[in-house]
């Protein structure tokens, strides 16, 4: 199991002053350097955090797992494939939205994949990550388009209000890694994780690979330290 560190929200702090600082590459270094397995960014359309010069200097400094989420737009798949990182995350992508709100609707998408998106990057090395909520309808449809990782989606897990709720998510989540597992699909997990709701997911949830956490891990560096907070989120999870 490894910690991918989400660097968005150091870039949304420093466009809010544009002044270039903080410098989310430097970020990147840091948590690399307490132990992160590697770095995750999300180029949007709108560039309201990272941006393309990020995207490149990540590129040359990250020296483990680089992740790059994005919308399956042709401007992304054409910067990815440039980029060229160690897998690509396929997520939806709405500008209203404050962050990704849900899961692929790989019914919806399942056609637009296989026939345009999959092709392209069959062409390279880079792996290809679809982030879907834990339905057993998405998974399989995943499976069927051939893709080597899912990402579950845990928002709801994390934003749950009762007990009850997170139980029932919890189970969602261990019934969806398994069957991704049986599938040969490598599991992944994020979204909405933090210091107190880690622990019993990764208690629950088997065969998870990397687990990607951002804006949980960003705020309570402002407490800690960056290199601090990655350590006590590595603490969880080891």
């Amino acid at each position: 199991m490894q910690l991918l560190v989400n660097i968005d929200h150091v870039a949304t702090l420093r466009n809010a002053r544009g002044e270039g600082y903080p410098d989310p590459v430097k970020a990147a270094a840091v948590c690399e350097k307490a132990g992160a397995s590697g770095i995750v960014f999300h180029l949007r359309s709108d560039r309201r955090h990272i941006r393309d010069e990020d995207v490149y200097a990540l590129k040359q400094s990250v020296t483990g797992t680089l992740d790059f989420e994005m919308a399956a737009s042709k401007e992304m798949l054409d910067i990815s494939r440039d980029i060229n990182p160690h897998l690509v995350t396929l997520v939806p992508e709405s500008r209203e939205e404050l962050t990704t709100e849900g899961g692929l609707r790989m019914e919806k998408v399942f056609d637009d994949f296989q026939q345009r998106v999959f092709p392209r990057f069959r062409e390279t090395d880079i792996k290809i990550s679809l982030f879907i909520d834990p339905n057993r309808e998405d998974i399989e449809l995943a499976g069927e388009l051939g893709t080597d990782i899912i990402e579950l989606h845990t928002g709801t897990y994390a934003n749950a209000e009762t007990e009850e709720a997170r139980q029932q998510e919890l189970r969602r989540l261990k019934e969806g890694a398994v069957r991704a597992h049986e599938l040969g699909i490598e599991v992944n997990a994020g979204h909405g994780l933090n210091l107190d709701n880690l622990k019993p997911l990764v208690e629950t949830v088997p065969h998870l690979n990397d687990i990607s956490i951002g804006h949980a891990l960003v705020s309570s560096a402002l407490y800690y330290g960056l290199e601090t907070t990655v350590k006590k989120f590595l603490n969880i999870m080891n």
